[in-house]
Parts: C-alpha cells; structure tokens; sequence
C-alpha cells in the first residue's frame, strides 16, 4: 500500500478521467438531490395560498410545512443502510419513484390532511434519494474527479436552498399546485438519466437491524421534531396547544420537551444497541466504529455547522426582505439567487483548483467566505440596505456554501471503508438536516426574540404603555412581520410599523452574527480534521479496500472476517471505483 499523504498536498497521481456517461450520471444525481432541497424551502412562500384554497387553519398549516422534514430526518441512517444492502442506485431510483407520486398526490390533494399525507410519504422518498446520491458519487468518481463532483453535488444544494423561494413565489402566481406537479416530469427526466447513466451499484448481504431501524428513526424523527416546533409550543412548558385531529395537549410540560426526552432515550438505546451488535459480530444499522476515525467524525461536526449556518440565515432572512424592505415574494426569492450563483461560481472554480488545493484546505476556504458574508450581511443590515450590497454579501456567502459544503463531504467519506459507504453517507446526510433542522430553530428563536423585545423597547421609549407595546409586539411576531404592511398604512400604528422594521433588521444583525460565530467554531474544528486516505490515490487499483487510515483498514478487515453474510454480491470489492457495477 501506498504510503498516506499529507492531507494538506493534493495527489499526484495518474487518473483515468471520468467519460462522458459517468458525467451525465452526475447530472442525474444533482437534480435529484435539487428536487428534495427544492421541496424542503418552496413550502414556505406557497402556504399562504394553500390556507386560503383549502380552508385550513393554522395548525394544519404547520403540519403541512414540518412533515416532510421531519420524515426526511427520521430516516436517513435506514436508508443509508439500505443502499449497502440493496445498491445505491435501486434505492435512489426508488426514492425518486416515491417521491414523484407523493407529488403527484400533493398536486391533486383536495384536502389539507390529504395533503399532509402526501408532505409525510413524500419525505420518505427524499430521505432514499440524499444518502443514495453521496453513495453513488463516492463509487462513480475517484480522485480529483470525486472532489469535482462533490462539488457539483454541494452547490447544488446551496442553490437550491436559495432558489426554493424564488420558483415558489413564481409558480404561486399561477397555482400553488404546481409547485408539486412540476415535480412529475423532472423526477421522470431523472429516472431517465439513472437508468441511462448510472451503473448498477453492488450490494452486499445482510439483514436491516429492525429494532435499530425503529429506534433511529423515532429518536431522529422526535429530535427533529421538538427542534422546528419549539418556539411555537414552548421549550419547556406548553405555550400553545397541540392539536392532531381530535386530540389537543394544552397544558402542562411542553410537547417539545417530551419529545427532546424521547429522542435522547431513543438515540441512546439505538446507540448501545449497534455498538453491542458491533462487538458481536452483528450486523449493526449504524458501525459506532466509524467515528472513531477522525476525518468522519469532525467532518461530520463540520457538516452541522453548515446546515445550521445555511437553512438558518434561509429561514429568516426573507421576511426581513419582505417586511422590511418592502419585497414581493418573488423579488425576495430573487434576492437570494446571489446566493445561489455563488454556490456554482465555487463549484466552477474548484475544478481547476483541484490540481493545486486540496480538499480540506477548500473546506477552510469556504468557511472562512461563509463567515464573512455574514459578517457583511449583519453589518450592513437596516431598514434601507441597498440590494446591491445585500446581493455583494449573499454572493460571497454562497460561494462559501460551495466551497464548504461540497468538500467536507468529500473529506468525510474518504477513510470510511468501500462496505461501510452507504452507511457513512447516512451518517454525514442525517447530520446535515439535524444542522438544518437547529438552524431553522435556533435562528427563527433568535430573530423572533429579537424582535418582539426590540419593537416593545423602542414603543416605550417613545411613550407608549408597556402593556400597549407588548401587545402590538405579540401581533407582529404572531404574524411572522406580515402585518407591518398594515400597520404603517394606518398613521395611528406607522409608528409601531417602523419600530417593528428596526427591530426585524436587528435580528437579521444579531443571527448573522450568531451564525458567523458558529462558522468559525467549524473552521476551528478542521484543524483538527487529518484525512489519511489519498483522494487522488483511490483511482489506483487495489486501493478500493484501503482508505488509508489504520482505523478504517481495521473496520473493512473486520466486515471481511465476520463472513459470507456480509461479503460483497460480487465477491470482494472492486480493484477500481470508477467500475460499481459488474
């Protein structure tokens, strides 16, 4: 075996380059992953028509917007072990099945529960298709190809973050269905594409951890839930009642704060149970072993911290646009298309500098953009910023998310053994919707803060009663900020419309800032991120079952003495990455 590099000095290596086939496969897989981001952000600017077509009340509503994340979140680890068994390409494929139905359902629902149904199945398709597409890039692509097209696949999921909004306030100018069954023939073009340009993935023999399987998904489900839902019915003590069809929890400890409780008994059981089933010789859901290697374990800290920082600043910064500033819905969205193009321009920048810049240092790179674009975004944030240097700051932001989100992938997954791969692409998936899943909860608490105290700060200052200023604050944090538009159309209240613009960019400042923090504790942690693999060095044969590290040598020796049951279909693993399929 090779001697491992130095992870800061790229490869050196000859390499194959990719064909043309395996590139358009490439294409596949990044819509595919576009589709389910899209679907997580286009919800929130389609709901108000949603509410008033079918009659809903807000309840409903919230359903409507958390189901198909919180399903999504629940099961991802089985879904990364389903592609182990069954082949990467069989599950996304399937997922992609899932998913275009559920759209379709969704598109036609005549009912808010009917459609609530539909968000609930349809995150069961998007959590088939993100682990399956990291697994499918990880065996396709090698080397500094593999870095290409992590690449590709990370800003992709940027871009689609930011453009959600942007085609939800369009297509709801039209109908807020089609939003959904615009899904139907892209998820069609893209089956299209996986059966073309995808090779059939090797599978391996084994059995699903049942019990792991229901214990991972109810303490991932759990925790994502009582992380979106918190601020709405209190951390700890019950601020709003809880309604599911007939039944209403209004009192008491808060739902969030049993589900908290739930998830941590859950994911502590689940936890034992694979490292117990480890140690025997079992066939775990979930190889605990896989964070004792370095790269895997702070590459996956890393990934949280992007998500947080990334749907976090989503989340809030178009009501800031829109209350605020004035925006359209669609103007909003277009905002964030700098964003988005910041998010390819890194994508397209990172195919000549793999030659000469390493993965890990690209992941330093992008976060240190991250954070200064929000840094910027805070700095300049206010009740007239010019859209120029809003559009200056989300562009640099983006380029971060580019750089960042797409290599940390590539750093996390390059010493986890080839048989662990759909597992480990599980593992890093989970990890970033649980970062998306704190974000959004972290920052919508932040901003909502922030603003309720700052609007009722600045009435009484100016001579309103205390009681009279936290009621009109309690109206525009209820309303999300969408009354100030009424508010300052009525010359009794235009005072409280402006202190409510102050306190909504005083929030944007204080999450900026919060987020930017929180994205140099990320950059900290990569120094302590060592990948030992050679991701240049993986194209030469014999290499597929050596990553490079001690740690992970061991795991894969570990999968091979535990027998037949856990040998690849195929015998053993492919000399090559660039071959999947035989």
């Amino acid at each position: 075996m090779p001697k491992p590099s130095d992870p800061s000095e790229p490869s050196e290596s000859a390499e194959t380059p990719p064909s043309v086939r395996q590139w358009l496969g490439l294409v596949a897989v990044a819509l595919g992953v576009a589709l389910i981001v899209v679907d997580i952000t286009i919800v929130n600017v389609i709901l108000a028509p949603i509410i008033e077509d079918l009659s809903i009340g807000s309840s409903e509503a919230q359903w409507i917007q958390e189901s198909y994340a919180i399903t999504f979140a629940a099961l991802l680890l089985v879904t990364g072990r389903l592609s182990d068994l069954y082949g990467a390409r069989r599950i996304f494929l399937l997922g992609l099945a899932v998913f275009g139905a559920t759209s379709l359902l969704a598109a036609l629902a005549p009912s808010g529960g009917l459609l609530i149904l539909a968000r609930f199945v349809q995150g069961v398709g998007g959590a088939m298709i993100l682990p399956t597409s990291l697994a499918l890039l990880n065996a396709t692509f090698s080397g500094r190809a593999r870095g290409q097209a992590f690449a590709v696949w990370g800003s992709t999921i940027g871009a689609a973050a930011a453009v959600g909004p942007l085609i939800g306030g369009w297509l709801a100018d039209f109908s807020w269905r089609w939003a959904f069954g615009i899904n139907i023939p892209l998820v069609a073009l893209i089956v299209a594409g996986g059966l073309l340009y995808l090779d059939v993935s090797p599978r391996t023999r084994g059995r699903i951890d049942g019990v792991g399987a229901v214990l991972s998904a109810a303490g991932l489900g759990l925790l994502a839930y009582a992380l979106i839902e918190g601020r709405t019915h209190g951390w700890l003590m019950t601020t709003k009642p809880l309604e599911v069809g007939g039944f209403s929890w209004s009192g008491g400890p808060s739902p969030v704060l049993v589900a908290f409780l739930g998830s941590a008994l859950a994911l502590g059981a689940f936890w034992r149970r694979q490292a117990a089933l480890d140690r025997s010789g079992g066939e775990p859901l979930m190889d605990v072993g896989l964070f004792s290697i370095r790269s895997f374990r702070n590459g996956n800290f890393v990934t949280l911290m992007v998500g947080l920082g990334e749907f976090g600043i989503i989340a809030v910064l178009p009501l800031w646009l829109q209350f605020a500033l004035g925006y359209s819905a669609f103007q909003a969205g277009l905002a964030l298309v700098a964003l988005a193009a910041g998010s390819f321009a890194a994508s397209g920048a990172s195919f000549p500098m793999a030659a000469t810049v390493s993965p890990l240092a690209q992941v330093r790179i992008g976060l240190a953009l991250e954070t200064a674009g929000l840094t910027m975004l805070a700095l300049i944030a206010s009740t007239d910023s010019a859209w120029w240097l809003i559009a200056v700051a989300l562009f640099v932001y983006g380029i971060g998310v580019g750089f960042a989100t797409a290599q940390v992938t590539n750093i996390v997954l390059v010493d986890v053994p080839p048989r662990s791969s759909g597992q480990g692409s599980g593992i890093q998936s989970a990890a970033r919707e649980l970062g998306s899943a704190l974000g959004i909860a972290l920052l919508t608490t932040l901003f909502f803060s922030t603003l309720a105290s700052g609007m009722t700060d600045r009435l009484t200052r100016g001579g309103m009663a205390a009681g009279e200023a936290e009621q009109l604050g309690e109206v525009v944090t209820e309303s999300a900020g969408s009354v100030i538009g009424v508010l300052a159309g009525d010359p009794r209240t235009a005072t409280a419309a402006e202190a409510a613009r102050e306190a909504m960019a005083v929030g944007v400042q204080v999450s900026g800032y919060v987020c930017a923090g929180l994205l140099l504790l990320a950059l900290a942690a990569t120094l302590f991120m060592s990948p030992k693999a050679r991701t240049g060095a993986r194209a030469e044969e014999g290499q597929n079952e050596g990553p490079g590290e001690e740690r992970s040598e061991e795991l894969s020796g570990r999968q091979e003495a535990r027998g037949p049951a856990h040998s690849s279909v195929n015998g053993p693993a492919h000399g090559s990455t660039h071959g999947p399929a035989r």
